[in-house]
């Protein structure tokens, strides 16, 4: 794969704008940009392998955040429109490179602005517009913007298996079991002392991981630590994960502590493509889950990966076709995004696959003509295609948690290993986030430090 060679007099645009030469597959040698701010209007200046191209847009920033916005936007603009021109391809977020669109789209809604026209300036294609005021529909009702919110994160990084396309770092759990005792003991310390920091509650997270690996005595003590915090009856989700470690006596016990949504990930409901990523289970045993999971009356969440590695278009649009058949309540497609950590990113060198292109359209299709619609969507660097995640809910049954994280308009206070807090200030549009230790033993060691640094980061102390 090419290198680009890309220099800007404005340093902190290097990043922004090797974003956008990323998206294409075919790359140039060299760039080089320059910048000027004269007469209200953004002045960019390219020079790609040679050729020379200038382009000017005129805004009034209302102040220093707008005006680097700006500076950003028109940037990023310039450069894809030469890219896009050059090469012939068109993607299908255009110039827009940032992870979550809809906050986009809610920011121009906020200044008094139409988000579908600079959405087509940015080059967006229709679909992904319609898409992005589906999503906004969605939202109605659930989406509030008001400091004091919360939504509180428990993590539980332990798995049966690590999958091939995972970054996590979950580890299998016989591997991680000796952590288990004082992790526990550390995650009770730190719950309690959350309660706290925590405003107006509107969901519960326990997230991992596969949180079900745990035995039943174990998985109670968090529930436990849990029942101390949520007092006013808020959505309450556990991510019960993969359907090798279900069990009625687990479902029971969620039950019996107030979970309202468990999350069940089959990722495939192809028996060779479940074997390819590592996990240690088959269709069949999926189905079973989810019977299980409807005798409890959980509703239910169920995520599926377009463009795990040796995939048909065929095996996927199966899968989006079982997963409406199971009854879930929400089904996300997430596509498929390699991080460092991953095993199969070794094995992958460039994610530009139509084929996942394909299978995000087919999806979209099914769903809709299932009664699903789009609640809360977001996009990943490299992401396969450079498509997104949709997450999908039956009316009236979108995922509060979702909504919140996603849009960024809640404080997030998470415990445990690899959670990362954050403090929201709506009125300020100011997002703070505190990432704790992401090896356990390292969090096991310093769990009072931070609980500490944690109390002073929501300013308790």
């Amino acid at each position: 794969m090419t290198q680009t060679a890309l220099e800007t007099d404005c340093a902190f645009l290097e990043n922004e704008l090797l974003d956008v030469v990323r998206l294409f597959e075919s790359r140039p040698l060299s760039v080089r940009h320059s910048f000027r701010f004269e007469g209200g209007r953004f002045f960019n200046d390219f020079e790609v392998d040679g050729e020379s191209r200038r382009f000017c847009e005129e805004a009034r920033p209302a102040d220093e955040i707008e005006y680097k916005r700006f500076e950003r936007r028109f940037a990023k603009l310039g450069l894809y429109r030469i890219l896009s021109e050059k090469y012939g391809e068109r993607m299908p977020w255009g110039a827009l490179t940032g992870i979550r669109p809809t906050k986009l789209a809610y920011t121009e809604k906020e200044a008094g602005r139409d988000f579908v026209a600079l959405f087509e300036k940015m080059g967006v294609r229709e679909e992904n517009i319609a898409l992005v005021a589906d999503v906004l529909k969605a939202q109605e009702g659930i989406y509030e913007k008001r400091d004091g919110n919360s939504d509180l994160f428990v993590s539980l990084p332990f798995c049966p298996t690590k999958c091939s396309y995972c970054s996590f770092i979950t580890a299998p759990v016989d591997k991680t079991r000796a952590f288990l005792p004082a992790y526990l003991d550390c995650l009770e310390k730190e719950l309690s002392a959350c309660g706290e920091l925590i405003g107006n509650l509107r969901s519960v997270y326990i997230g991992g991981g596969t949180p079900l690996v745990l035995e039943p005595r174990e998985l109670e003590r968090v529930l436990k630590g849990v029942e101390k915090i949520r007092k006013n009856g808020c959505e309450y989700t556990v991510e019960a994960g993969r359907p090798d470690v279900f069990t009625e006596e687990k479902l029971r016990l969620l039950k019996g502590y107030g979970v309202t949504r468990i999350c069940v990930n089959p990722q495939s409901f192809s028996d060779a493509t479940l074997e390819r990523i590592g996990r240690r289970h088959t269709a069949a045993d999926l189905y079973r889950a989810f019977d299980m999971a409807a005798k409890f009356g959980f509703d239910v969440n169920a995520d599926l990966i377009a463009g795990l590695t040796g995939e048909s278009f065929g095996e996927f649009e199966h899968s989006v076709r079982e997963a409406v058949k199971t009854g879930a309540e929400n089904i996300t497609v997430h596509c498929l995004c390699l991080k460092s950590g991953a095993k199969l990113k070794e094995e992958c060198s460039y994610l530009e696959n139509p084929l996942v292109s394909d299978m995000v359209s087919a999806s979209r299709e099914i769903l809709r003509e299932a009664g699903y619609v789009p609640y809360y969507m977001y996009r990943q660097k490299y992401q396969a295609g450079n498509n997104e995640n949709v997450g999908w809910t039956k009316p009236g049954k979108a995922c509060v948690y979702n909504v919140d994280i996603m849009e960024e308009v809640a404080d997030n206070p998470a415990v445990g290993a690899n959670a990362v807090s954050k403090k929201v200030t709506n009125a300020k549009n100011r997002i703070e986030r505190f990432a704790s230790p992401k090896d356990l033993k390292t969090y096991i060691g310093k769990i009072d430090e931070i609980i500490a640094k944690k109390k002073s980061f929501f300013g308790q102390i």
